[in-house]
């Protein structure tokens, strides 16, 4: 498989850059912080853990509390990750044979094309980026051929925080139904909606052959717990997922996959917090791009903590992008991350988070750079 273009970029830049402005999950918190939030007893539960190996499944209580965020699914539709990267390998490892054809809409998170396409035939789907990047029905349709074993779709989307329409999802399922294949379905920023009546059922809960991803590094804000999972309702599949696990972590930490059911316990308090963080940080994000009209195309996205803006500046992204961070210590994620097999890079796109605390000092730093780089310089 070719580098992971983004982990290579974030392993020169993501704990050097003074100023992290293109990250991918909301703010964090301490293990003081959860536990004091989780109860009294959370404390003495890691206390009197016992560190040993864990289940390979996960253990069976959070397996409930995670089986308890979807609709008709029990813990025997679960399995644990360590991570969602984890999982993501796993399933298209177990899934896939040369002899396959996989379509993925693009651009999305970039194991979801990399993996496939170091194992069979795959076809990239790209969203309509003039129409709020709405996945093309359509050309999903003209990709599938007899071999074609799944379409693998990230809502809401990462990079562009893009959401399906309620009937084009049912529509997708549809297809999908049709044509016998899987549903993998990449739902890590879920419930970080900015309007809930937009928010997609979980493509387990609603399709029989639907595959949900999902961890506790985004919507959560825990990506420190090394959580993940899927569901499906298909108890087959997973068991053979499991058997490939047993090559990969084997099981997960004891400690983590405690802190993540407390975290799930309280996860209402959670997310209420991380969506009132987004609300504050996108009024910011919002006033910084109007003051700078000429030099960037800004749309709020859907839902989740990052979005794809342009920069039209005569420099372009990628100069602006390597610029910034070298020298006001701003990171911000280029088209280029995200060019592959299956897309071209975005024209001038960039990834932008405004998920975690501090969003003032970059954005700060942003326009310092911009009024000594760019003031009174046309747009490109």
């Amino acid at each position: 498989m070719r580098d992971f273009a983004l982990e290579v970029h974030f392993s020169r830049w993501e704990f050097n850059a003074r100023h992290h402005m293109t990250a991918s999950d909301m703010e964090s918190m301490t293990l003081g912080e959860l536990t004091q939030m989780a109860g009294p007893a959370a404390r003495e539960q890691l206390d009197s853990l016992w560190l040993g190996y864990t289940e390979t499944w996960g253990a069976p209580d959070l397996r409930e509390a995670i089986a308890a965020t979807y609709d008709g699914l029990s813990a025997s539709n679960i399995l644990c990750f360590a991570g969602a990267e984890e999982g993501i390998y796993a399933a298209m490892r177990v899934m896939l044979t040369p002899d396959d054809h996989a379509i993925v809409s693009v651009p999305n998170y970039q194991a979801a094309e990399t993996v496939p396409l170091g194992l069979c035939a795959v076809t990239g789907v790209p969203l309509l980026e003039d129409e709020n990047w709405r996945l093309d029905l359509d050309a999903v349709r003209a990709a599938i051929r007899p071999n074609t074993k799944l379409i693998s779709v990230n809502l809401p989307n990462n990079p562009t925080g893009a959401l399906m329409p309620q009937d084009d999802f049912a529509e997708l399922v549809e297809i999908c139904r049709a044509h016998d294949l899987y549903l993998f379905s990449d739902e890590v920023y879920r419930l970080l909606e900015r309007d809930e009546s937009k928010r997609l059922p979980q493509a387990a809960e609603i399709y029989e052959k639907g595959i949900s991803l999902n961890v506790m590094s985004k919507a959560y804000g825990l990506p420190g717990l090394r959580i993940g999972w899927i569901a499906s309702p298909d108890t087959a599949l997973l068991l053979k997922f499991e058997r490939y696990k047993h090559y990969l972590s084997i099981c997960n930490s004891a400690p983590s996959e405690r802190l993540a059911v407390m975290a799930l316990s309280v996860s209402d308090r959670i997310l209420e917090r991380n969506r009132a963080l987004i609300a504050e940080n996108l009024e910011k994000v919002d006033a910084f791009f109007a003051d700078y009209a000429d030099l960037f195309d800004w749309t709020r996205p859907d839902g989740g903590c990052v979005a794809y803006p342009r920069y039209r500046g005569a420099d372009g992204v990628e100069a602006f992008c390597r610029d910034l961070v070298e020298e006001q210590g701003v990171l911000l994620l280029p088209a280029s991350v995200y060019h592959s097999e299956l897309m071209d890079a975005p024209a001038g796109r960039f990834r932008i988070g405004f998920g975690r605390r501090g969003i003032d000092a970059g954005l700060t730093a942003m326009r310092a750079f911009l009024e000594r780089r760019h003031n009174g310089v046309a747009a490109g």
